[in-house]
């Protein structure tokens, strides 16, 4: 009995000097943690020859949320939100071609174009009728599809979504005008740190060693993310001129204290959308479902709810 406890005591010892180590293996262990937590599973489907990684848990025969990241992310940004959704919604989070472990196809990554892929994707996961959810780039995307696909969306969500023109300029458009280097593209350890305190009000805890791990992944990236914001930028879709477009319930969820997308874009947006309710939520940052997600998902499970009544 000594000599096992004793190996139990070893396993353990060793686990922790491994993770401590390595930070992958401390990252797959917490992602493993928190989808079992949300009840997710790590799918992936074939989509005109691009391999498209997702998320997917909930009961079958629910109905069915598709959400939808923002610029240089991926769809663990949507773990924290998605546990307290599953077990009323079937939930799939994605990774976009070109972002996290799906294909990064050659081409451009304009609006327009991540709009139709993305509506390549739901045809192929044979989706009929969704309730779309969307953050910064992401909620672009979204609101841009649920007006050229209008019959398909039952509700929209966009948490702090881009294309809009905002009366008062945000922190990140001033900078670029400037011409300093674009604080959501990391280049260097430092760049990540400043990158956390630009993006939240209150970053979520990491250790030291992921986040030297995430900035090294993101540095590596660096060209890809800055050929994506240039696409962006250049063949720019404004969603002023499509949101009266959306026949759907649009939920527009911002933080208050946003520096990405100034939150006096909701002041545009609600009068251009037939359906809007609108929620800021103070201190907090860019990315709601991360920073503040069980409040956040109360505030979406709460927008749902009334939508079947």
């Amino acid at each position: 009995m000594k000599k096992l406890i004793f190996g139990l005591i070893l396993l353990l010892m060793g686990s922790a000097v491994l993770l401590y180590l390595s930070p992958a293996t401390l990252l797959a262990s917490m992602q493993l943690i928190e989808r079992q937590r949300a009840g997710l599973s790590l799918k992936q489907i074939s989509v005109n020859d691009l391999n498209i990684h997702y998320y997917e848990g909930g009961p079958s025969g629910a109905q069915t949320i598709l959400m939808v990241h923002g610029f240089a992310a991926n769809k663990d940004n949507w773990l924290r939100i998605a546990r307290h959704l599953t077990q009323d919604y079937r939930v799939i989070a994605l990774d976009l071609p070109g972002f996290g472990a799906s294909s990064k196809p050659a081409g451009s990554y304009d609006i327009g174009t991540q709009t139709e892929r993305l509506a390549d994707i739901i045809d192929a996961l044979e989706l009929n009728q969704l309730h779309l959810i969307g953050n910064s780039m992401g909620g672009h995307i979204s609101a841009l599809y649920a007006a050229r696909y209008p019959k398909r969306i039952t509700s929209l969500a966009l948490l702090d979504n881009a294309g809009i023109n905002s009366p008062q300029p945000s922190e990140l458009r001033l900078r670029l005008k400037r011409g300093e280097a674009n604080p959501l593209v990391v280049k260097s350890p430092e760049d990540f740190q400043r990158l956390l305190a630009f993006i939240f009000v209150k970053p979520p805890y990491l250790p030291e060693s992921l986040k030297g791990y995430f900035a090294e992944q993101a540095a590596r990236n660096s060209a890809h993310y800055d050929q994506v914001f240039a696409h962006l930028v250049e063949r720019y879709v404004p969603l002023e001129p499509e949101l009266n477009k959306i026949q759907a319930p649009t939920l527009i969820i911002w933080g208050a204290e946003d520096r990405v997308l100034d939150v006096s874009s909701v002041e545009v947006m609600r009068p251009l959308l037939h359906k809007p309710s609108v929620i800021i939520m103070p201190n907090t940052g860019h990315a709601p479902m991360i920073e503040q997600p069980e409040l956040t998902a109360q505030h979406y499970r709460t927008f749902l709810q009334a939508l079947e009544h």
